[in-house]
């Protein structure tokens, strides 16, 4: 019998992912599935983009290679979209356009980790980034904030003994929602500077805050050329494009020539069509992306309070970003329900309730389940209700 490598072995598959895939093969068979456990809006690509890539296409400029690491036009356009939104001053030198923001994160941590390196993120966190730093061969560090918000602190930090290579920050956080204030990341900046490390802002969800939260970016804060800081973003979130697959790493110059080094290995190019569907998203108009963001921002109103309605299922602090809620399900309720974790909890949940809910096992927090409200808001009174029903069969009296 042949083998698989050691390092295939060693990774999980995404929990999100098999999630979706077996909610995907229910309904298939018929099953009446509310899938909210995968991260991507449920509104369809603005009609200016779609329209940017069928003129590309039927201009014939989507036949052939681009550089490795973008176009230059995608980069200028994100270069201006920057320079706009944060007055940041960076060059299409500081840009490395990818296939996915994923992708980003992929090869930075091939870039910037030899095996044994520590990286630090706290927990709960995006759950690629364990496999993609367990890949590079990278030992990961998950900091338990002891406050509500879920947070890494300086203080977390200053209580690490090991050198630590790499902080991953990500801010609004998948799945918390919660929103770095400009203090905490500047905190965490400086640290970083002082004791020499890497520091990654996964800032993917930026343009997704609500109810007057403000998001900062780390392109507010210090320059990129010859900073060890790094911004990781994309166009799949907030213009509903995660289809698409176009990402970016915003870094000092010769990050960046590592970075496009390993990509003219891997992909060549991102799609091409796809980049000039970017180029659209990013200095065409931007309406969309408020009338999309006011949307989750009315669902995560409604939904936050009605799931702190279900007896036993609680949201202790209301998310700030992104399109995510994390409840904790009381210990005393999933022995109830006949489980002894939050993994058997989200299989019953989606066998007898038909509701897809990753849980939070695969974040880093057992206990938990996470519920994308990217969906139309009558689903999620659906839902909801749903688990009510689901959790009330089990604690009758």
């Amino acid at each position: 019998m042949k083998t698989f490598s050691n390092r295939v072995n060693a990774i999980t598959a995404s929990p999100t992912l098999a999630m979706n895939a077996l909610a995907k093969q229910m309904q298939a068979e018929g099953t009446d599935v509310i899938n909210l456990g995968v991260g991507e809006p449920d509104f369809q690509t603005p009609k200016n983009i779609s329209d940017a890539a069928i003129e590309a296409i039927q201009a014939q400029k989507t036949s052939f290679y681009t550089p490795a690491s973008g176009l230059p036009a995608l980069k200028q356009a994100i270069v201006e979209n920057v320079g706009q939104r944060y007055e940041a001053g960076i060059t299409t030198q500081n840009v490395s356009v990818t296939t996915g923001a994923k992708l980003s994160l992929y090869v930075l941590m091939q870039v910037l980790l030899n095996p044994g390196d520590t990286v630090v993120t706290a927990a709960p966190e995006w759950v690629s980034y364990v496999e993609q730093i367990k890949l590079a061969g990278g030992e990961l560090i998950e900091v338990h904030p002891e406050s509500l918000s879920m947070k890494l602190t300086v203080s977390d930090l200053d209580k690490i003994k090991e050198t630590v290579k790499l902080v991953i920050v990500n801010s609004p956080t998948n799945p918390t929602g919660q929103v770095y204030s400009r203090q905490e990341i500047q905190d965490i900046l400086d640290w970083a500077s002082t004791h020499g490390a890497y520091v990654i802002l996964d800032e993917i969800y930026g343009q997704l805050v609500y109810n007057g939260a403000e998001f900062t970016s780390g392109l507010q804060l210090q320059p990129l050329e010859n900073s060890a800081m790094i911004i990781v973003d994309g166009v799949s979130k907030a213009y509903s494009m995660t289809g698409w697959r176009i990402g970016w790493t915003l870094a000092s110059s010769e990050i960046i020539s590592a970075m496009n080094k390993l990509l003219g290995h891997m992909t060549s190019n991102p799609t091409v069509v796809a980049q000039y569907a970017a180029i659209e998203a990013l200095s065409g108009e931007q309406d969309t992306v408020e009338k999309m963001r006011k949307a989750f921002e009315q669902r995560l109103n409604t939904t936050f309070e009605a799931v702190n309605k279900i007896n036993g299922v609680h949201v202790d602090i209301k998310p700030q970003g992104a399109f995510y809620l994390f409840p904790q399900v009381d210990e005393k309720l999933m022995k109830l329900v006949g489980v002894s974790n939050t993994v058997e909890l989200s299989t019953k949940i989606l066998e007898e309730a038909h509701v897809a809910l990753p849980a939070g096992e695969g974040f880093g927090m057992p206990g938990y389940l996470r519920l994308s409200y990217a969906k139309d808001q009558d689903t999620l009174n659906e839902a909801v209700l749903r688990l009510t029903q689901f959790f009330k069969k089990y604690t009758k009296d």
